[in-house]
């Protein structure tokens, strides 16, 4: 899928946002959502371990910041920037949320390298492949080798 000239920007905020997670004793993960203008509609980092809640990803915190000062119309155009490839949970909060472009940094196979887990090891293309409506155009990976150094020496 082709780039957009401020994909590899909002990507890098993400990693950035991802490296912000861990050094707030979360998971190295980020995300942020932006409108096709540029403007930033909401950036997270994943939360888990602070939040005490196993659903606070990147993803999700992203998504549940957009719709708190957005209304739905606004994630039908946006792109959801995220360090690493959705996990499945987080892939049906983007079907839903109705988010029809995802640009991430680290593959989800680079990552189950890196973590040394097969759990759920599904590419985002392939559940997306299986929704009906409305179709998700997937760039990535993207930046990988900078995605891929937040997670350095994390995950032991």
């Amino acid at each position: 899928m082709p780039t957009k000239p401020q994909d590899e920007q909002f990507l890098r905020q993400a990693i950035d946002a991802a490296r912000s997670a861990r050094e707030q004793g979360n998971h190295p993960f980020g995300a942020l959502i932006a409108s096709p203008d540029g403007s930033i509609l909401a950036i997270a980092g994943n939360t888990v371990h602070t939040g005490h809640d196993v659903t606070q990803h990147a993803e999700t915190n992203a998504i549940r910041a957009a719709f708190a000062v957005h209304d739905a119309e606004a994630l039908k155009s946006a792109t959801l920037y995220t360090s690493t490839e959705p996990c499945p949970m987080c892939c049906g909060a983007i079907h839903w949320a109705g988010i029809p472009r995802i640009v991430y940094g680290c593959s989800a196979v680079t990552l189950a390298g890196i973590v040394r887990s097969n759990d759920f090891l599904i590419p985002s293309r392939e559940i997306f492949a299986r929704t009906t409506q409305p179709p998700v155009e997937i760039v990535g990976p993207l930046l990988e080798p900078e995605a891929i150094a937040v997670h350095a020496g994390y995950w032991g």
